[in-house]
């Protein structure tokens, strides 16, 4: 069993715990929807047993795209009690890294697109009656990071945006100043490619726009601990998930 699987297996079994003999029922659907001509397909996740509007994830993926860790991520904060939606920015799934690095140099020269391509996700997700629409956070991992940046610059409302390992960098000047919600920062200390000093930087601008904001560094960790490589990285990523949890259970008062 892989790492996040375990994790996954873990927080599954904290919520039939607490919710005594009641098993959650997770319902996966994918959802069609489109960005100007570009036709996406998202993925939702979600308690079938829990009635009316609840707190709601927006899901953005690595740089890999749409791949099944993606959809396991999205399955993770469901498990959490969230309506949980992985949208799709690429439109496609890259086959290769060749295919990987076309796309993230596609997004990161194109700001614009990148910031529209993430709105259309976020519009479809709270289209849905299921969603309380003044909850709801954005999870960004390593590509996503960088893309939950991108999208707080626009004023969405976002009660929380979350970055696990995120891969900033190309943000214009003063791009917080516009955020809502607060910012919570899940970092390896050992990510030689986005360092620490990057994070600073990211600090620097939600500082400059008094937005509200939390760092968790993980020593002995480096980029991408949400698929753990050893076990600094095991503990990053279960304490990332916790971390995350707890804080956007106190802002949504559940």
């Amino acid at each position: 069993m892989t790492s996040l699987r375990l994790v996954s297996a873990i927080i599954g079994a904290a919520i039939a715990v607490a919710a005594g003999s009641a098993q959650a029922e997770m319902k996966k659907e994918w959802v069609e929807y489109s960005q100007g001509d570009t036709k996406l397909k998202g993925y939702m996740v979600y308690d079938d047993k829990v009635t009316g509007k609840r707190p709601a994830v927006l899901m953005i993926h690595d740089r890999e795209g749409m791949t099944q860790n993606s959809l396991d991520h999205a399955e993770i904060w469901a498990k959490l009690g969230y309506v949980s939606f992985a949208a799709d920015i690429f439109g496609v799934v890259p086959k290769n890294l060749e295919e990987v690095m076309a796309q993230t140099e596609k997004f990161r020269k194109d700001r614009p697109l990148l910031r529209a391509r993430t709105k259309a996700g976020f519009d479809t997700l709270i289209k849905s009656p299921m969603v309380d629409v003044s909850k709801v956070a954005l999870v960004g991992y390593c590509f996503g990071g960088a893309t939950g940046a991108e999208f707080g610059s626009t004023g969405a409302p976002l009660a929380a945006n979350i970055s696990i390992h995120g891969s900033f960098g190309g943000h214009d000047k003063g791009w917080a100043k516009n955020v809502k919600g607060m910012y919570l920062i899940l970092h390896g200390a050992e990510d030689k490619n986005y360092p620490l000093t990057t994070i600073n930087g990211v600090v620097d601008e939600l500082r400059a726009a008094n937005v509200k904001f939390q760092v968790e560094v993980y020593s002995g960790t480096g980029h991408g601990f949400s698929r753990p490589k050893n076990k600094d990285e095991e503990r990053a990523n279960t304490q990332s998930i916790a971390t995350a949890d707890r804080t956007l259970k106190e802002l949504f008062g559940s």
